[in-house]
C-alpha cells in the first residue's frame, strides 16, 4: 500500500523568509504526520518507533553505520524534514543519528571528544529550501551525544571546488567518477578539529560514493574521519533484477 500523501503547505517564495514561515506554521497548524499521514501530529508513535528501534548497521562501506533502512516511513520522514521545512522532526531524526554515530564508532565512541562533519549541500540547493537539512541534522545529532554524557559538536568543514551531475541514475561507477575531486577542506580546518575525533556524517547514504569523497578531502588535509554514519542507508536489492 502507498504511503498517505502528506499535505504541502502552500507555495511561497524560497529563502530564509520562506524557512521562517515554514518554521512557524510548522508550530502553529495542525498537521499530520511526515511519516504515514496520522492526524495531529507530526511525528506518530510508529514512525517515532521506525527510528528509536531500528538496530544500527553497516552498508556497503563497512566503517559507515546508518539507524535505519531508507525505507516508509524514515524515507517520508527525511524527504519532510528536507523538502517540506517540517524543521521540528530535526530533533528525533537527529537521536537516530546520534545512535549510528555511537555505532560506527564503537567503545572509541568515548576516547576523545566528537566533531561531526556533515556532508556538505549545494549552495543552490540551501537557497531553494531555506536552509542546510544535513547540517540541521548534525547540530541536532551533536546536542543528543552531549545529552548522553559525549563531548559533541559539529561544523561545516566541507565545501564544493566544482559543480557535479545529478546523481539520479548513475551506477556506483559513475558516482564515484562523478564526485572524484569535487569536496575539499575549508583553510584552517584543522584548528577546528585539534584533538577532536572526525565523523561524517549524512541524512542518506545510498553507494557511498558521496562519504568517500569527503572521506578523502579529508585525509588529504591530514585529518582522515574515524568513521561515518547516516540516519538511514539504501539497501541493495538481492538477487535478478528486472531489465
Amino acid at each position: 500500500m502507498p504511503p498517505t500523501p502528506v499535505p504541502t503547505r502552500p507555495q511561497t517564495a524560497q529563502g530564509p523568509f520562506a524557512h521562517a514561515l515554514a518554521g512557524l506554521l510548522d508550530t502553529l497548524l495542525p498537521t499530520r504526520c511526515a511519516g504515514c499521514g496520522t492526524d495531529r501530529t507530526q511525528l506518530c508513535p510508529v514512525c517515532r518507533g521506525a527510528l528509536a528501534t531500528t538496530r544500527p548497521g553497516p552498508t556497503a562501506l563497512p566503517w559507515v553505520h546508518a539507524a535505519a533502512p531508507y525505507a516508509d516511513p524514515v524515507r517520508q520522514l527525511l524527504l519532510a524534514h528536507k523538502e517540506r521545512g517540517a524543521l521540528r522532526l530535526a530533533g528525533p531524526l537527529g537521536d537516530a543519528l546520534a545512535r549510528a554515530v555511537r555505532s560506527s564508532l564503537g567503545p572509541r565512541a568515548a576516547l576523545a571528544p566528537l566533531l561531526l562533519v556533515p556532508m556538505p549541500s549545494a549552495p543552490a540547493a540551501v537557497r531553494a529550501r531555506g536552509h542546510d537539512p544535513t547540517l540541521r541534522l548534525a547540530d541536532a545529532a551533536a546536542r543528543s551525544l552531549r545529552r548522553s554524557g559525549l563531548d559533541a559538536r559539529s561544523a561545516s568543514l566541507l565545501r564544493h571546488t566544482r559543480p557535479v551531475a545529478d546523481q539520479a541514475g548513475l551506477t556506483a561507477a559513475e558516482r564515484r567518477r562523478n564526485l572524484h575531486g569535487a569536496l575539499t577542506v575549508l583553510p584552517r580546518a584543522d584548528c577546528r578539529l585539534k584533538g577532536r575525533q572526525p565523523v561524517l556524517v549524512d541524512d542518506l547514504v545510498t553507494t557511498g560514493a558521496s562519504l568517500a569523497e569527503a572521506a578523502r578531502a579529508l585525509t588529504a588535509a591530514g585529518l582522515a574521519p574515524k568513521a561515518a554514519a547516516a540516519v538511514a542507508a539504501a539497501v541493495p536489492r538481492r538477487g535478478p533484477q528486472p531489465g
